[in-house]
């Protein structure tokens, strides 16, 4: 859909703006054997749901009748009382934005169904029977109801008010590009290929469990379990409601447990046992679902291999017309997304990455044969870290340290502070460590070339700042010809994706890059987690933590009269703001815009949300839009613009988050020679400037 087409007319702080779609599960309290009871508890529920702008309400299976009532399903009081039930329903949904799918016993071709009845806005657009009836342990179902097996391609009238019957239904909203909700009913999830799959596989983005599943210990874990992987598996959200308060409890207990998943993640879930009605809510995004089913191409590809099955679906068309204006989010949007919030996910992320990054120099070593490294070390963060990655790849190689030839290389702008940070750091490491001043040959080429600070004058343009860089990277790589070894590169993903590096004869080039897939926002949790590891001496961790505390420079210009350092953020933007936006360009592709928007409540405020652990109070900032639309700009012109020619020739390295890499054997393929144009003109165009 254009990005004209999209926006409809709404605010750009609505959520149906941005390719999302809010969703609740509920649960009411039952009243046994009284469908008009029931009725009025999902009314009232849905209501609820209305004002807070639901695209999408869900209810737990048997819902009108309650679903431990035994032989009262073959009364027909009973199944009369529940058409009477969902003709009240259809009545009084007419000005409720929610698709309503509710569970009720219905009478059908001689038989009785447990079904999911689907009502919007005063249609009933449809009835979908359950296929799969448990009849082991407690569960006695074919004892009542018929499987909606062989039902396909069914009609049923139900009070009056006919509609499709079958599990081949599939309920697409016209005005919601990508929401397509498809129905299944508690033991449909348990079994080996669930009807969710199907219908994922034809096109439903979101997975409805109308759930009655009784509770027993352990119970809640495995059905957790099988939502959130049936999610992943079928790159869908997944929603669950399941029976609750005023169930009969002859025999059973019940838990009301309400779930919304997405894509292998928890969006949002309720406490268990409730005493009453309650409901999870959250917004989906059907953008990332569509730009993860297009991206893996084998998802389509199984669609082909069962399309005798998913080509069957029926569609059925209706309208949510959500509101325009800002309704809020209802789904955390993490600050950094590189970068896990919770503790002992982050300490999780922090050991597979630094393993990564060992794992693959200790092949490269073995597989080159090549006993010495070469490290450019300055003191600052990301060549600090390259650093720890080889002192630990020559402890697992059993090598001395000493074949670690680190050097400080200071030119016109490297501070004391970090140059100090840097010798202590090798000494603590017991690397060979060395200094070479790279001032004398930098003069000389500056004179060389004619430069005017060659002449006295404060000229510190790039050709000043890239006679260093390349200086530095040249006499590595002479180094490690001349002692045997290869230049370990430390420039990170960052820098990668906003062209923060010398092209060449520069710090862009290594042999070998361990840096290369690992974001700037990650590299400092990393150095973080082996202090805490304590995987070096007391020594090499207090520099470690002092090295921490710097502010990030490439101390190529010397300090001003205030002796400020030069700072990278100051010319390419805060790293904070620049990896989220590269997180969701490289991972989802998104549009600026939609990044803007999630930005914007990531980072609009510093007290909202949650902080990664150790993430220092002091650093702790927010960016109102004008300022995320402003670095945006920068990110744009940089990552479409003119970098891509470095990221094009860049050395090898591992990839180490699911994020994506830029490597162009890998995540990232791009044309050096293109441009920024449309991704510019949809930022000017679809973020307003406040």
């Amino acid at each position: 859909m254009s990005a004209k087409g999209k926006d409809r007319g709404q605010d750009f702080r609505s959520i149906y703006r941005h390719g999302m779609a809010r969703v609740a599960t509920c649960t009411t309290t039952c009243t046994l054997a009284d469908p008009m009871a029931n009725a009025q508890a999902v009314l009232d529920s849905a209501r609820q749901c209305h004002d807070q702008a639901v695209a999408v309400a869900l209810y737990p299976e048997l819902a009108l009748s309650g679903y431990a009532i035994d032989d009262l399903f073959l009364q027909d009081c009973l199944l009369d009382a529940v058409e009477a039930a969902v003709a009240r329903l259809v009545e009084d949904s007419r000005t409720l934005m929610p698709l309503i799918l509710v569970g009720a016993p219905l009478r059908h071709m001689g038989r009785i169904y447990n079904t999911a009845v689907a009502v919007h806005r005063g249609r009933l657009l449809g009835v979908v029977p359950k296929v799969h009836l448990p009849n082991y342990r407690e569960f006695y179902e074919r004892r009542h109801f018929a499987s909606g097996a062989g039902t396909e391609g069914a009609s049923v009238t139900v009070a009056g008010h006919e509609a499709p019957f079958g599990p081949d239904l599939l309920f697409t909203a016209e005005d919601l590009d990508g929401l397509t909700v498809h129905a299944e009913i508690c033991e449909d999830l348990w079994v080996a290929v669930p009807p969710s799959a199907e219908a994922a596989l034809a096109g439903a983005t979101v997975l409805a469990n109308l759930s009655a599943s009784n509770i027993t210990i352990g119970k809640a874990e495995t059905r957790r379990l099988l939502c959130k992987s049936q999610s992943a598996r079928c790159l869908a959200a997944y929603l669950y409601s399941s029976a609750g308060a005023g169930e009969s409890t002859t025999d059973l207990a019940w838990d009301g447990q309400t779930s919304i998943f997405e894509n292998g993640e928890t969006l949002a879930e309720t406490g268990r046992f409730p005493q009453g009605p309650q409901m999870a809510v959250a917004d989906v995004d059907l953008d990332l679902l569509r730009q993860e089913r297009q991206r893996m191409g084998s998802f389509d590809d199984n669609r082909r291999v069962h399309g005798a099955v998913t080509g069957g679906f029926r569609r059925i068309a209706f309208r949510v017309d959500p509101p325009s204006g800002d309704v809020g989010l209802r789904r955390a949007v993490a600050r950094f997304p590189f970068v896990p919030a919770v503790r002992e996910r982050l300490e999780l992320d922090c050991y597979e990455a630094y393993n990564i990054q060992v794992a693959g120099l200790v092949q490269r070593l073995r597989a080159t044969g090549i006993g010495r490294v070469v490290i450019g070390v300055s003191g600052g963060l990301d060549s600090t870290h390259a650093l720890i990655v080889a002192a630990r790849a020559f402890d697992l190689l059993e090598r001395p340290r000493t074949d670690i030839l680190a050097y400080t290389l200071p030119g016109f702008g490297t501070s004391d502070k970090t140059k100090g940070n840097a010798l202590r750091l090798m000494r603590a490491l017991g690397v060979s460590h060395h200094e070479l001043d790279i001032r004398p040959a930098a003069n000389q080429m500056l004179k060389d070339l004619d430069h005017p600070f060659a002449r006295g004058e404060p000229v510190y343009d790039v050709t000043f700042e890239n006679v260093q860089a390349g200086l530095r990277t040249d006499y590595l790589f002479r180094l490690a010809n001349h002692h045997d070894g290869i230049v370990i590169g430390t420039g990170d993903l960052s820098e990668l994706a906003l062209g923060w590096c010398t092209y060449g004869v520069g710090d862009q080039m290594a042999h070998y890059n361990v840096n290369a897939g690992v974001p700037k926002t990650l590299i400092q949790h990393l150095i973080r987690w082996v202090i805490g590891a304590r995987l070096f001496s007391t020594d090499a961790l207090d520099t470690l933590d002092a090295i921490l505390k710097t502010e990030i420079s490439p101390e190529l210009v010397p300090a001003d009269s205030e002796k400020a350092m030069q700072s990278s953020e100051s010319v390419v933007g805060p790293y904070d703001l620049q990896d989220f936006t590269l997180f969701y360009t490289l991972r989802y592709g998104f549009r600026p815009s939609k990044i803007a928007f999630l930005a914007l409540h990531a980072w609009g405020d510093a007290a909202r949300g949650d902080w990664p652990a150790g993430y220092p109070e002091e650093k702790r900032r927010a960016f109102t839009l004008a300022e995320i639309r402003g670095w945006m700009r920068v990110f744009i012109r940089r990552f479409f613009g003119f970098s891509q020619f470095k990221r094009s020739a860049m050395p090898n390295g591992p990839k180490v988050t699911a994020g994506g890499s830029l490597s162009p054997r890998g995540d990232w393929r791009a044309p050096s020679d293109g441009n920024a144009r449309i991704w510019l003109a949809e930022l000017e165009r679809a973020v307003p400037e406040e």
